[in-house]
């Protein structure tokens, strides 16, 4: 069965002097680059998500004029208002320098409609559109993924439990993902929610043995 390395949102914005920088997530980097030449070397396809907003994004709490990790709605769905991150062609969007980005087959971006942010690198949050990630998969038979990102707590969460809805085979590298925590145990929450919809959990260490 074919498998492919799904890399979600590694972006600069995610990471250390980002706009919304994720605690130690730069620390993930040097995991998907390991993964990136394990899998190359048995065959993998590598891709990417990447989040890209428009200025404008709905979910900025610059637009909604409200303070940043404050709670809303947006468009009917229960939406948290973030520092405004990952903007169409701004340095913050753009894949983490050290990111081995040479191999990687392609790219889906994610969260360019205004109206909704989009967490999963499959639909965005309220499931009314479909990224060109699932179909892409599916023209090149793949139904096995390993995902590694940032962050677990929600985009890494999402694309999972996404994937694992459509039909996917799941496995989430733990030790290639780092979360935003608003919430202390949020990670974990994360974490578990996964494992119970069926995803397998494995450390780099225990994947690559």
């Amino acid at each position: 069965m074919k498998r492919a390395l799904l890399m979600v949102d590694l972006q600069n914005d995610f990471c250390a002097g980002g706009a919304l920088a994720v605690p130690d997530g730069d620390s993930t980097i040097d995991v998907a680059n390991a993964l990136m030449s394990y899998c190359k070397a048995r065959g993998d396809v590598i891709l990417a998500t990447q989040d890209w907003h428009p200025a404008n994004h709905g979910s900025f709490a610059s637009v909604q004029k409200t303070e940043p990790y404050t709670q809303g709605k947006l468009d009917g769905l229960n939406q948290t208002w973030w520092p405004d991150h990952c903007v169409q062609n701004s340095a913050g969007a753009e894949l983490h320098p050290l990111l081995n980005t040479q191999k990687i087959d392609a790219i889906f971006q994610k969260g360019e409609n205004p109206l909704v942010d989009s967490y999963s690198g499959f639909f965005d949050n309220g499931h009314r559109q479909k990224t060109q990630l699932d179909d892409w998969l599916s023209r090149h038979e793949i139904k096995q993924l390993v995902v590694v990102g940032l962050a677990t707590d929600y985009c890494v969460k999402f694309t999972a439990l996404d994937a694992l809805s459509l039909g996917y085979e799941v496995t989430v590298i733990t030790d290639g993902c780092r979360g935003v925590n608003l919430h202390p145990q949020d990670s974990l929450r994360a974490f578990q929610d996964m494992s119970a919809a069926g995803a397998t959990l494995m450390t780099l260490a225990d994947f690559t043995y």
